[in-house]
């Protein structure tokens, strides 16, 4: 008797064509965006040069919220978070984090979706973790955590970050079990052409213990049954910092960078869809019981 031939499955080449387009989308970006560099270094005449970084221009619009205190933040995100149980909008995602999460334009935010900002600047994973419960009642389907370059900032040990990693994980997958959860990895920053006001204690964390770390937090990801989603290598430079195209002081991003995240957050969510439809696929329908 032959054996039957096996056929690629149509959710198979819906996957491969969509992360094709999506991951070339992301090299167009990144190479436009140093070609449109060259192109102005190479043709700005001696005396138009401005002195000034071209990158502040590009500064988030912080608005009257950068003045509130740490306290403030949180009541609010928690009226915005009571919010959202109330109204509980379709296709509800939570964005948890410090300020690379606060910041995220929500213009450039996905749009197939409703999105929950929990971020708040200066955040660490000890502080995320005792807020998480203000979003309890709202019922997301997918909540994306970043957090853990505050933590070195501040001279927190590796074992407490990753330590304080698990529990959100464990909290969130206790509190939202129908909700996928994605830990993301920690951004690196922009070395010797840092020019965030704490450049001297940016300098003092090595790029690859950020590495080292991503890669713990990818092993606990899988330990615990969650997805990770990699940004990392989107926003690397070949000395492993991070790229000056895509930030405004070598710690946070411009709209540059928010439009990679954009990217990357696309092509997981592509993904999700056609493990959807794989499972659709599989499952048996009545008319074969």
């Amino acid at each position: 008797m032959s054996t039957p031939t096996k056929t690629f499955p149509i959710w198979g080449f819906f996957l491969l064509i969509t992360n094709g387009i999506l991951m070339s989308a992301v090299i167009l970006l990144i190479w436009r965006q140093q070609k449109l560099t060259t192109a102005f270094a190479t043709t700005t005449p001696p005396e138009q040069v401005n002195l000034v970084p071209q990158t502040q221009s590009l500064a988030p619009e912080l608005g009257p919220r950068h003045k509130l205190s740490y306290r403030q933040w949180v009541d609010v995100l928690k009226q915005e978070a009571e919010a959202s149980a109330e109204q509980q909008p379709q296709k509800l995602t939570v964005l948890a984090g410090d300020s690379l999460s606060l910041w995220f334009p929500p213009d450039l935010l996905p749009e197939d979706r409703n999105w929950l900002n929990q971020g708040i600047s200066g955040e660490t994973s000890d502080g995320l973790l005792k807020r998480l419960d203000l979003f309890d009642r709202t019922q997301p389907e997918i909540v994306f955590v970043m957090i853990g370059i505050n933590d070195l900032i501040r001279g927190v040990s590796d074992e407490e970050i990753l330590a304080n990693q698990r529990q959100i994980i464990r909290y969130l997958r206790r509190k939202h079990p129908q909700a996928k959860i994605v830990a993301q990895s920690i951004l690196p920053h922009g070395g010797e052409e840092a020019t965030w006001e704490g450049r001297e204690k940016l300098l003092a964390i090595p790029n690859s213990r950020i590495r080292n770390l991503n890669d713990e937090l990818q092993g606990i990801a899988t330990q615990q049954g969650i997805r990770y989603l990699n940004l990392h290598p989107l926003f690397t430079d070949k000395q492993g910092n991070l790229r000056r195209e895509f930030t405004t002081d070598g710690l946070h991003l411009n709209p540059q960078g928010y439009i990679i995240w954009r990217t990357a957050l696309q092509i997981y969510s592509n993904r999700e869809l056609a493990a959807q439809f794989q499972e659709r696929q599989n499952k048996p329908s009545l008319d074969r019981i």
